[in-house]
């Protein structure tokens, strides 16, 4: 079975899913409040393209943290993806910001980093209510994928 970095992280794909995943924090930033709201546009006026050169960066890495989850589901297919996603949500959110939290200690960034660890008490919150809009997000990928890589029901 091919890999989920395989399937939606590679050639003209990716970079659609890498718009797609900005305009989905575009979004969740937009519904947070003052303070969230701020921070993010500190960090797009330092740099504008800092979003979504950071998301290109860490697509493997969130990928690759999907991926185990991607593969239990594909063995039965209780449900669409995005369900098993959704279901299964605070274990995920987990696993996605154990990417991010990584990045965070190594970045140069340092104002970047200074409002990361500033919001990360909050962030497990955010990626929980991102997970519905992310994995429908997968999941449309997944299904716009080459069919030669992906695996049918």
């Amino acid at each position: 079975m091919a890999t989920l970095v395989e399937q939606i992280g590679q050639g003209a794909l990716r970079a659609t899913v890498i718009d797609d995943c900005v305009a989905l924090i575009d979004a969740q930033v937009k519904s947070k409040g003052f303070v969230m709201k701020s921070a993010y546009a500190t960090i797009k006026a330092i740099k504008k393209k800092f979003v979504p050169e950071v998301v290109d960066s860490l697509l493997d890495d969130w990928l690759g943290k999907l991926q185990p989850h991607y593969d239990k589901w594909a063995v039965n297919r209780p449900s669409s993806f995005s369900d098993y996603i959704i279901a299964r949500s605070d274990d995920v959110a987990e696993d996605l910001l154990s990417v991010t939290d990584a990045r965070a200690e190594k970045t140069s960034h340092t104002t970047a980093k200074k409002m990361y660890l500033r919001m990360r008490d909050s962030a497990k919150k955010n990626v929980i209510e991102a997970i519905p809009e992310l994995s429908k997000l997968i999941e449309r990928h997944l299904e716009a994928a080459p069919q030669s890589n992906v695996t049918t029901a």
